[in-house]
């Protein structure tokens, strides 16, 4: 079930519907409302893929128990390390088996020895990556005692599986959500305003600006080989708007359809792209997952503490393992390893946390100098995203190539004007609310009323007028 789908503008209001007005005066069954209503949802993309959730939620909360029970550390440590295998054994096996079976049999065939590798060609389980991950920081803080282990599995069941944030994220923590889960929740119409105002701002970014530029980067990206350096260039620029409004958008109708049953998810992006180095883009790019990878991995190695080589060696082991962690494609590795790259000279000067504020805080435009390093850091990530659009390594050097050539002087090929007119107004909204928690907010708080809602409807009306070609979301294949 996709969020900009007819089944969604349903299933939502009926869910609203029965959540506060039926059985809104009993936690547990609201819980065990959304813990079903959940699962639906996530029935509604392959049944059969509901019975390897509820394993794994099962094995998690089963172990979580097993641990905080256990008389020694390592009865411990042996429930622990159980639930990572089995855990990053049906990860491995669901989304990496053919490509390590591939590469195997691609690195014999280079010495000369022809191996005929055993493929599954298995359908990846939607969201598997990010409930996957969901359970593993559960189990990792309970070894570390920062949380107990929950008892009552309908609210761990719920933490793992809660239908906004089941399939793409963002990645929760038992510490934050939990909590939340246990506690009881009365409706405030000014929080539901504002998961109603965050969703709209989604859909538009999905449906207006996504789903648009997804129609040329394709078409650009499809035909590569044909293409002069210049289109190149076009469909590399779309696809990095695309991805943008896509993923953002996805996290912001998450994190709104969350606060209509008052619950507040982690964050998931910050404005990236007004980002003065890559430092900061990461700080504001799926924040989720960049935490989740510097508590879980990143500190465990040392994180920022020892040498200048341990540092750098740490920095390089994230950002590979987070290209990996998004699909089994040389593509993403090389993905991870430019970030990485582009990382080095902050490290080595040490200046990868001077930007921590959002940038021109408190001014209407920033500074020259800031508008250079927006710049900068927009076309490095821009050509670093080629590798993450494309589908091989030869096409993503390719591309490259042309863009870095003569080619590039030549006439791209024609694209329809409104769609720039589109982006630049998105990115001025975007500009104009950079200060909140998404960009429409507070937009024109001390404006009347009538201004407001004229708004909304304008964009509603945009999504009508201008809603590109219907696309899934991109992280839906992580």
């Amino acid at each position: 079930m996709l969020f900009n789908s007819i089944h969604f503008l349903f299933f939502l209001p009926v869910v609203f519907l029965l959540y506060w007005f039926v059985v809104q005066k009993n936690l547990k069954h609201q819980n065990l409302l959304m813990l079903a209503a959940s699962y639906f949802f996530y029935a509604c993309w392959d049944v059969r893929f509901l019975f390897l959730l509820m394993f794994s939620t099962l094995l998690d909360y089963y172990t979580g128990l097993k641990m905080e029970d256990a008389p020694d550390n390592k009865k411990k440590k042996f429930w622990l390390w159980l639930s990572i295998i089995i855990n990053l054994g049906f990860l491995g096996v669901f989304k990496y088996y053919d490509f390590f079976a591939v590469s195997f049999a691609e690195a014999m065939a280079s010495m000369g020895v022809t191996v005929q590798p055993a493929t599954l060609n298995i359908i990846l389980p939607v969201g598997i990556s990010f409930y996957t991950f969901h359970g593993l920081s559960y189990v990792i803080d309970i070894y570390y005692s920062k949380i107990k282990a929950e008892r009552d599995f309908i609210n761990y069941g719920l933490f793992v599986s809660f239908f906004p944030l089941l399939v793409a994220g963002p990645i929760e923590r038992a510490t934050h959500l939990l909590p939340q889960i246990k506690q009881k929740r009365s409706f405030r119409f000014d929080k539901a305003i504002n998961g109603l105002r965050q969703i709209l701002w989604g859909l538009f970014k999905k449906i207006v600006i996504a789903d648009n530029c997804a129609v040329l980067a394709n078409e650009i990206f499809n035909s590569s080989d044909q293409a002069s350096g210049s289109t190149l260039l076009l469909g590399a620029f779309f696809f990095t708007i695309q991805i943008y409004g896509d993923f953002s958008g996805y996290s912001d109708i998450a994190l709104g359809t969350a606060r209509l049953f008052g619950i507040e998810l982690l964050r998931n992006f910050a404005f990236p792209y007004f980002s003065r180095d890559i430092a900061e883009f990461w700080r504001r790019w799926h924040i989720s997952l960049s935490s989740w990878f510097r508590d879980y991995l990143y500190i465990p190695l040392g994180g920022s503490k020892g040498s200048l080589w341990k540092k750098i060696r740490n920095t390089f082991i994230i950002f590979l393992v987070s290209g990996f962690w998004h699909g089994a494609n040389w593509t993403f590795i090389v993905w991870g390893l430019v970030n990485a790259l582009y990382f080095m000279p902050l490290l080595i000067r040490q200046s990868n946390r001077n930007n921590l504020e959002m940038v021109a805080q408190g001014k209407t435009l920033p500074n020259i100098r800031e508008c250079f390093q927006m710049l900068v850091t927009f076309l490095l990530t821009m050509l670093a995203w080629i590798f993450f659009r494309s589908e091989s390594l030869t096409q993503a050097f390719h591309i490259i190539g042309a863009i870095f050539s003569t080619s590039v002087f030549l006439k791209p090929i024609e694209t329809p004007l409104f769609l720039y007119v589109l982006i630049l107004f998105f990115f001025v909204v975007e500009w104009t609310g950079r200060s909140h928690r998404f960009a429409i907010e507070y937009l024109w708080e001390n404006k009347p009323r009538l201004f407001r809602w004229s708004f909304y409807y304008v964009l509603m009306i945009m999504m009508f007028l201008y809603g590109g070609k219907h696309e899934q979301f991109i992280y839906f294949q992580f």
